[in-house]
């Protein structure tokens, strides 16, 4: 079945939380604890969450929809980035984070990724950005390969709370222009 990649609505916040469900637990460190990852999506993927970020105006969340299926989602913000770690190390300003970029495991290896991460780069581009930034969990080495493929060099670390443990994440920069 065909696919479009496009922005998302408030119609999709529902399919967002539920394909959210599936696809955050994949990124997470293999020790993670269930109730942790459960607190995070009911904290922050939740379709109430995903309704506040599609009505913030500097966030852009885009949709791999096939035929009202959603196989995957990424969600960028065009702001500074919060986190002082984070914004020490940035070279490329000003900046959009790439905050959430996932594909279903029923999709992943078709190319679907990287269609996906081809649109995040021009969105921030679009939005005047002159680089993207991400944070990868420092175990996630199919995430870190991706990202790599993708243009994107480590910069620094960070920190992540998920639930009561802190992981460790990758500060990773690429120009949005090749």
């Amino acid at each position: 079945m065909t696919h479009q990649i496009r922005r998302a609505t408030a119609d999709d916040a529902g399919r967002l939380a539920a394909l959210a469900a599936v696809t955050f637990p994949l990124a997470c460190p293999p020790g993670s604890r269930p109730a942790d990852i459960a607190a995070h999506l009911a904290n922050t993927l939740s379709e109430a969450n995903f309704r506040s970020y599609l009505a913030d105006p500097a966030v852009t969340v885009l949709v791999i929809d096939a035929g009202g299926e959603l196989r995957g989602y990424s969600l960028l913000a065009a702001r500074p980035a919060r986190d002082p770690d984070v914004a020490a190390v940035l070279t490329l300003l000003p900046s959009t984070e790439l905050s959430k970029c996932y594909v279903h495991p029923d999709h992943h290896g078709l190319g679907a990724a990287a269609e996906l991460m081809h649109a995040c780069i021009g969105a921030a581009a679009a939005a005047g950005a002159r680089g993207i930034w991400l944070g990868v969990n420092d175990q996630n080495a199919r995430a870190i390969r991706f990202y790599e493929k993708s243009g994107f060099r480590k910069v620094g670390t960070k920190s992540f709370r998920l639930g009561s443990t802190v992981e460790h994440d990758f500060v990773m920069e690429r120009p949005v222009t090749p």
